[in-house]
This record gives structure tokens, sequence and C-alpha cells, in this order.
């Protein structure tokens, strides 16, 4: 229950926050508000935050990456590409420089198109390796930054929204995915919630008011949920169907309010505009977005998914309190229950044992109203029966397969663990509520002042505990520089060794003038690429030579340094007399002139 003493002081806080800058300080200094403004300090502590607990990320950012050597690489080339694309020839965007001659290249994976403003920034393989670190950085930045913002705005104060910001932010789940930069872009979702929440009037623990509805913050909130659907229909059409579903339910209840009361509820012409106008953007997006990955499913059969990658992926319940190996904390001693995992880096699905625990106790005492609590439990029940996929009652029927079998899109879904998304967000929510009852309790109750002083030291442990747990013992190789020879090569140019992750490299080193190769590796092999690597197995002879020319290849790439193994070993001994081709030596990369 709020007390007089809390309604008059809220009201002197609303009535300071509508003062304008001049009229609270008659000199203008308070112009200078802003700077210690509570937004201003979340961003900034963000950003703090995110260089402390990613590091070393930043410590050698032109030359190192974290996680491995296998997709960092190829999401470094997507962002470079996207920006190339757009700045050089936007019609092009699709039709990417790798997989020569493929189209629709570009969607092979999740584009992670929303980022393409950052690779207008730079050119060449050391420009997007900083880029990629530097994103890497701050995607972790957004997240807390969209958590906190989510929090405050369903009614947790900072401390709760702090607690909530870090918890999902860096949940030791997230670092298996060090490596997985759609997957860990999803800052986007948070912050939309909060926007459309803020815009509506809404929160946990007041419910609907309608004179704090904010337009303009309902379509923001739209415009980042489309911008959040540019990084890849992995983690974004759950958030589509989300969506779609919260319309419905907030209609239904609109029209069972006036039903019932005979009486329109509040709700606004602007605010009706501004969800049709945000809405018709974010369906367009996906729409637009969708049309593109059916193109290619169209021209690529095998590129459609099947039930068994999610049956495969699908996690066991000791997934869900079983951290990675990344985990600075826990990696060591769940060592023992990940060998029971069949698929680690997708079934390591810990949200945090801090997290769970005030999760818990949150459902029992929080700000939030009773109701809100239980739907919030029920959610994070119902998440987790559908991140379980496969394994849930055998067969996930009904559970994650049913959606799979009924929704659109959700077949290429192959990963259910990757609902910890939501489940690690609801039970973020849930532990800031528990988190500010305490906050407030302590300081409603107690007029004592050693009280008032021990009470943030005791709000300390909540969150100095959560971020803990997200201390990091991530990898961090080295990428492997660009040969000279992939500047000068005639283009279109085939890369060897062939196949594998080192295409990924391949790849990245094209950033620098973005030659066409035809080497690439994405979630599906095209049929001419399989074709291509047989029938250059025994390069170079007038077999190999002759294909490569009848599809337009002017020059061979060979790097004898990672041919070791494959078909290429030796290459350089090779004759190549009577092919009518040349072959020069580029500080021991092979160029072979078609």
């Amino acid at each position: 229950m709020i007390t007089r003493s809390t309604d008059a002081r809220r009201t002197a806080e609303n009535a300071s926050i509508e003062q304008t800058p001049d009229d609270r300080t008659p000199d203008g200094r308070g112009r200078w508000r802003w700077v210690r403004s509570e937004w201003t300090l979340a961003a900034l502590g963000s950003l703090l935050l995110a260089v402390v607990l990613t590091w070393p990320t930043l410590r050698h950012p032109a030359s190192t990456i974290p996680g491995d050597l296998g997709d960092p690489t190829l999401q470094a080339w997507q962002v470079a590409w996207s920006g190339h694309a757009l700045l050089s020839n936007p019609l092009d965007l699709w039709h990417s420089n790798t997989f020569y001659p493929e189209r629709y290249t570009y969607a092979y994976s999740d584009t992670l198109l929303g980022y393409a403003p950052f690779g207008m920034i730079g050119s060449g393989f050391e420009a997007a390796v900083i880029r990629y670190n530097v994103l890497y950085v701050l995607l972790h930045a957004l997240a807390f930054l969209g958590a906190y913002a989510l929090a405050r705005q369903l009614g947790a104060n900072r401390w709760g929204g702090a607690v909530a910001g870090i918890a999902w932010a860096y949940a030791p789940w997230r670092l298996a995915h060090s490596g997985h930069l759609n997957i860990l872009s999803s800052g986007g979702i948070a912050l939309a919630l909060a926007m459309l929440a803020r815009g509506h009037g809404w929160s946990l623990r007041h419910g609907y008011r309608p004179e704090r509805r904010r337009p303009g913050w309902a379509l923001a909130g739209w415009l980042v949920a489309a911008w959040q659907i540019t990084l890849g229909f992995g983690i974004g059409l759950p958030l589509v169907y989300f969506l779609l579903a919260a319309v419905l339910v907030a209609a239904g209840c609109y029209g069972w309010s006036w039903w019932r009361k005979r009486e329109r509820p509040a709700f606004g012409r602007r605010l009706l505009l501004a969800d049709l106008a945000g809405g018709a953007a974010f369906g367009a997006v996906t729409v637009l977005l969708g049309l593109v990955y059916l193109r290619v499913v169209d021209l690529n059969p095998q590129a459609e998914r099947t039930l068994d990658w999610t049956k495969m992926f699908s996690p066991p319940l000791i997934g869900f309190v079983t951290a990675p190996a990344d985990s600075w904390l826990w990696g060591e001693s769940h060592a023992a229950a990940r060998e029971q995992l069949s698929w680690p880096p997708e079934m390591a699905l810990l949200p945090g044992m801090t997290l769970l625990g005030l999760a818990a106790a949150g459902l029992f005492f929080s700000v939030y109203r009773p109701w809100h609590r239980v739907a919030l439990g029920l959610g994070v029940l119902g998440t987790v029966l559908l991140g379980l996929g496969a394994t849930l009652g055998g067969d996930g029927d009904p559970g994650y397969l049913t959606l799979s079998m009924h929704l659109p899109g959700w077949d290429a879904l192959r990963t259910p663990g990757r609902m910890m998304h939501w489940i690690s967000l609801l039970l973020a929510v849930l532990a800031a509520g528990l988190v500010t009852a305490l906050a407030e309790s302590s300081s409603q109750t107690s007029t004592r002042r050693w009280t008032r002083i021990l009470m943030p030291l005791v709000l300390l442990v909540p969150l100095t505990l959560v971020t803990l747990e997200g201390v990091n013992r991530t990898p961090h190789p080295t990428v492997p520089q660009p040969p000279a020879a992939m500047r000068t090569a005639q283009e279109p140019i085939l890369v060897l060794p062939a196949g594998g992750v080192g295409d990924l490299t391949y790849m990245l080193w094209s950033t620098d003038g973005f030659p066409r190769v035809t080497n690439g590796l994405g979630g599906f092999e095209p049929v001419s690429q399989a074709q291509t690597r047989t029938a250059v197995a025994s390069f170079p002879d007038p077999g190999s030579v002759a294909y490569l020319r009848g599809i337009g290849v002017r020059s061979v790439v060979v790097v004898p340094s990672r041919a070791a193994g494959t078909p290429w070993e030796g290459i350089a001994a090779r004759p190549i007399d009577g092919l009518g081709i040349t072959r020069e030596d580029l500080d021991g990369t092979l160029v072979y002139h078609l």
C-alpha cells in the first residue's frame, strides 16, 4: 500500500520533471541537468560495464576476435558487405561477392542487415575486424540498457532495473554464443517492449494509465522492433509472434472492458495512428525480409530445414541449470553436467543461479500485482517447456514442434534452447520486482539512520552476484591476415583449399575490395559449390581448368600453409605445362591465372 508521503513525493517529482530547465534555474545552468540524468548515467554505465565484462575484446580489436574463427569471421564479413553494398550498389545487396556464381547469397544466413550503417564506416579487412569487436561490445551495452528500461517502465526502481539489466545482458548461457553475433544481438527486444509499454501507459505495477500514453514512444517501439527483425529471424521471429499475440490480447481486453462498462475506454486517436503506422512498418520489414528467404529456398530446396534438426538440438531439462565452459564462475564446476549434453553450445542454458533465486522469491514478494506475478511465472514455465523442444513429452508435440508444424517460419528455428532470451528476460523482470520491494519496504518501514545506510550495501549483494556470474573466459584468437594475392588477383577468384570453416576466413579476407569468390559457407550448401569443389579436387589439370573457365573463374589463389591434409596438399609441385595457364608466387601464396 502506498502512503500519503510517498504519493506526495511522487507528485513533487512529477512536477519537477515537467518544469523546463530555465524554470528550475533562471541562470540557465539547468540546461546541463541531462548530464546527470538517470538515462545519461544508465547509457554511460552500460558502455563501461560492457567494456569490462567483454574484456579483452577491445585489447587488440584489429587483430583478435571473440569466440572462434568460425561464425565471427562470417559475421564480420556480413556487416562489411551490407555497408559496402548500400554505398556502392544497393540493388546488389542480396547478391553478394561470395558463392559465385549463385544469387541471393547474402541471405544464406541471418544477415545482420540492421548493422549496415556500421558497415559504412571504414573499409578493408582491418576495419571489418575492428567493426565486429566494437559491435560485440555495443550489443551487450544495448542489452543492458534495454532490460533496464523495460524493468523501470514495468515498475522497478533503479536497483531493480540494474539487476535486471545485468542479469539479462550477461546471463551465463550467453557465453556459449560468444561467436554468434546474431544470437547475442537481442537488446532491441527489451528496448522495443519498454518503448511500447511506455507509449501505451502500461506497467506491471500500476496497470493501464491513460494519462501516461505517449504515442511517440509507441511508434519508436515498433520501429526498434522492426530493426531487431533485420538482425535475423533466428531470434526475431518469436518477437513477431509475441507482438502479434500481445496486440490480440490487448484488443480483446479493450473490447471486454468496453462491453462490460458500456463505455469506450480511453485510448486516443494519436496513439492508434502511431500503432497503425509503426505496426505497418514492422509488418512490412518482416514480410519483405521473409520473401527474400523464401526466394532462397525456392532456388535451393535443400535449404529448407526438417524437424530432425530441431530434435537434434533439443536440450534436456538439466541444460537449464548447466553453465557453458566460457563461464568464469561456473564453467569448471559444471563440466560433468555438460558431458551429459549432446551439443553443449546450444544446450548449456543456465540463466544464472542468482537470477533463479531472485525470480523465485519475486513470485511471493514484489512490487507487482499478484496476478501479474502469476502471469510472469506462467510465462517462465511456458517458455521453459517450449525451450525443451522435442524432449518435452518425448516428441515435443504439443510444444515446440507443434509451433514448427503450424506457425509460418517457425520450422526454420532449429534450436529450441534459444527461447532462453524470453525465459531469462521474464526471470529478470521478476527479480527486479523483488529487489524494488526490498528497497522500498526498508525505506518506508524504518526511519533509523543505520538502516538507510546499510540498505544500499545489502542491495549491492544481488547486483554483485549477477555481475560475477556474467564474467567470461571467452577465447580471443588472432584472425589470419589476408594474403596480398587476394587484392591483386583478377576476379572471379577460387581460393584453395576450399570447403569447411576455412571458407569463412576467405569471406572475411574478401572485404579488401570485395572481389567475387566462389568460396563461402552458410546455413546450407548450394549445388554449384559442391560441384565446384569436386571438379577442382585435382587442380591444376585439364578438366579442372576447363570447368573453372566454363563458370567464369579467372584466378585461383592457393594458400599452401592451409592445404595440409586436403586434396591440394603439395599442389606447388603439380605441373602446369600445356594447360594454358600461368602461376606466380606472391610471398608464399600461389596465384594461377586462367
